[in-house]
């Protein structure tokens, strides 16, 4: 089982609370994901590219990634979306002449069948209003609600 993006990168409490809980918006391009904040009166003028090398975000253009020692909160962003960074890992395996592996349906089935869709470090049924747990957002099995999910 490969490890959780999350954990092969160093990164502080406080800047992997705001990498949850920040408005950021995904792009991929031709080989960076580039993040905005859409947390900012002015977005755009919150952009950064992030590089991802095998399945890890280790560069971003911020000033924080360049003048602070761990990870700054754009490399988090794409490190706690798993589905944004497996994405932007299979179009560079693709570009790169790869291929994506195929399993078969009855493999994929079978897989199915017996993952459970809550791990037992799972908190969500604890939480009010439908707030995902810690565990299922790190794990990308659910995604941080925007502000206007939560205000519903």
């Amino acid at each position: 089982m490969t490890p959780h993006p999350l954990d092969e990168l160093s990164v502080s409490n406080r800047v992997c609370k705001r990498a949850q809980y920040e408005a950021f918006e995904f792009e991929l391009l031709d080989t960076d994901i580039r993040v905005r904040n859409a947390s900012h009166a002015v977005p755009a003028d919150h952009e950064y590219l992030v590089t991802i090398e095998d399945g890890l975000p280790v560069d971003c253009t911020c000033p924080a990634d360049a003048n602070y020692e761990h990870a700054c909160k754009h490399r988090v962003a794409v490190a706690i979306r798993r589905p944004v960074l497996d994405f932007a890992t299979d179009v560079q395996l693709l570009a790169d002449g790869g291929t994506r592996p195929q399993r078969d349906d009855s493999e994929q089935a079978e897989t199915q069948l017996n993952e459970s869709p809550e791990s037992d470090d799972c908190e969500c049924g604890f939480l009010p209003d439908d707030f995902p747990c810690w565990e299922c957002v790190r794990t990308g099995r659910r995604p941080m609600p925007t502000r206007n999910e939560r205000d519903r």
